[in-house]
């Protein structure tokens, strides 16, 4: 048995395509993703362009703290080489400091020697003179007592008293 709307379809016109459900719903289905579509493509797009937005300011400030890292790390080396410059200087006017002051120590060290030999030489200087003063002293007065000696031996008293005139006056010129 054949029911009669199958029979009426089998053995009948057939109704064009454009006028069947299916085909309306079809097409409200697609429309409905068409809309639908554009709305989600218009939001993923503004939100990809956001995201693709923050991506690039942030490989510019990326970029902005290398080149500033970079500038920093360029001017710590400068600072690092001049206070090496400066520690050298330093150490090399140390050195010479430390040449200069051997030097005048040297110089001083020999002047010192040099004023103590000669204070050494004057002492002894005047130590010989005091000696050869002390022994000059001795020795007249040593042939002092011998003329006297010799002289009460063999003089008589009348002529030694004229010999003693005559040592006085000649005294003031045998002291000069």
């Amino acid at each position: 048995m054949i029911s009669i709307a199958h029979a009426a379809t089998e053995g009948g016109p057939a109704e064009p395509f454009y006028l069947t459900p299916e085909f309306w719903v079809a097409v409200s289905f697609v429309l409905f993703v068409a809309l639908v579509a554009r709305k989600v493509w218009k939001i993923l797009t503004t939100a990809l362009d956001a995201r693709a937005a923050g991506i690039a300011q942030s490989i510019e400030e990326a970029r902005q703290l290398r080149a500033e890292a970079q500038s920093a790390l360029a001017e710590i080396q400068r600072k690092q080489r001049e206070a090496l410059k400066d520690a050298q200087s330093i150490v090399e006017m140390a050195r010479a400091e430390a040449e200069r002051l051997r030097k005048r120590s040297e110089e001083e060290l020999a002047a010192s020697l040099v004023l103590r030999e000669r204070q050494a030489m004057d002492r002894i200087g005047q130590a010989e003179k005091q000696a050869t003063a002390e022994v000059r002293n001795l020795a007249v007065d040593v042939a002092i007592a011998a003329a006297r000696q010799v002289l009460q031996q063999q003089i008589d008293p009348a002529k030694a008293g004229e010999l003693v005139d005559q040592a006085i006056a000649q005294l003031p010129a045998r002291m000069n």
